[in-house]
C-alpha cells in the first residue's frame, strides 16, 4: 500500500536528487501522511515511554503510562488511595506527603520516572496492622480540626521520628515547617510528636 502511495515521478523530478535519496524522502513523506497526526503522537509516546516497576504499600506495581505523571495522581486516581491529598501542586503545603524508601517526599511534584524501583508508602498502610504510635498520639492530643492536611502531617512526623527519635521543639518545627495547617493546629502537632517520641522510648 505504501509503495502505491509513493509512486510519484513528479516529486523525483522536482527534488533533483539521486533517485535513491528521493525514494527515501518520498517514502518518509508518505508514511507520515499515511499514519496521520494521531498515530505519530502515539509512536512518539512509545519512544518516550517508560515502564516503572515499584512497590506501593508492600505490593508490586507496574506503571506504563506517562513517565512525567506525578506520583500523587497515580496513587489517588489509579490505585484509589485517596488518603494522600492534593493541596497546592508545587510542593509548598505538604498535604501530598508520602514515603519513598522511608523518607518523606512531596508526591505532587515527584514524577513516576523518579520512583522506579522504589518502595512507596501512603497513609493507608501506616495503620494497616494497628495504629502507628504517631496516629495514637494524634488521637490522644486531638490534633485534627478540619483534617485535610493531617495525612501529610502524620507522614512527615513519622519520617521525622524515624531519623530523629527524640526531637527537640526546634527540630520538630524545622522538620514540619513545610507542612501547612490552615486551621493552625501547630501546637497540638508538636505535642503529639513529642508524645509519640515518648511512646517509642
Amino acid at each position: 500500500m505504501i509503495q502505491q502511495l509513493c509512486r510519484n515521478t513528479d516529486t523525483v523530478k522536482k527534488k533533483m536528487l539521486p533517485p535513491a535519496c528521493v525514494q527515501r524522502i518520498v517514502r518518509a513523506d508518505c508514511v507520515r501522511s499515511f499514519l496521520g497526526d494521531v498515530a505519530r503522537r502515539m509512536l512518539l509516546g512509545l519512544e518516550r515511554g517508560l515502564i516503572v516497576k515499584l512497590k506501593v504499600n508492600g505490593m508490586d506495581r507496574i506503571f506504563d503510562g506517562d513517565p512525567n505523571m506525578p506520583l500523587l495522581w497515580y496513587v489517588r486516581d489509579i490505585l484509589g488511595l485517596t488518603g494522600t491529598k492534593f493541596g497546592c501542586g508545587i510542593a509548598l503545603c505538604g498535604a501530598c506527603t508520602v514515603h519513598k524508601n522511608g523518607e518523606a517526599i512531596r508526591s505532587c511534584v515527584t514524577p513516576m520516572s523518579a520512583v522506579a524501583g522504589s518502595e512507596i508508602r501512603t497513609i493507608e498502610d501506616l495503620g494497616a496492622n494497628g495504629l502507628h504510635p504517631v496516629q495514637e498520639a494524634w488521637m490522644q492530643v486531638n490534633v485534627p480540626q478540619c483534617g485535610y492536611c493531617q495525612s501529610g502531617q502524620i507522614m512527615q512526623a513519622v519520617s521525622l521520628l524515624k531519623n530523629t527519635p527524640h526531637p527537640s521543639d526546634q527540630q520538630i518545627d524545622d522538620a514540619m515547617a513545610g507542612n501547612i495547617c490552615r486551621c493552625g493546629t501547630y501546637q497540638r502537632i508538636r505535642r503529639a510528636i513529642k508524645l509519640a517520641a515518648e511512646k517509642n522510648a
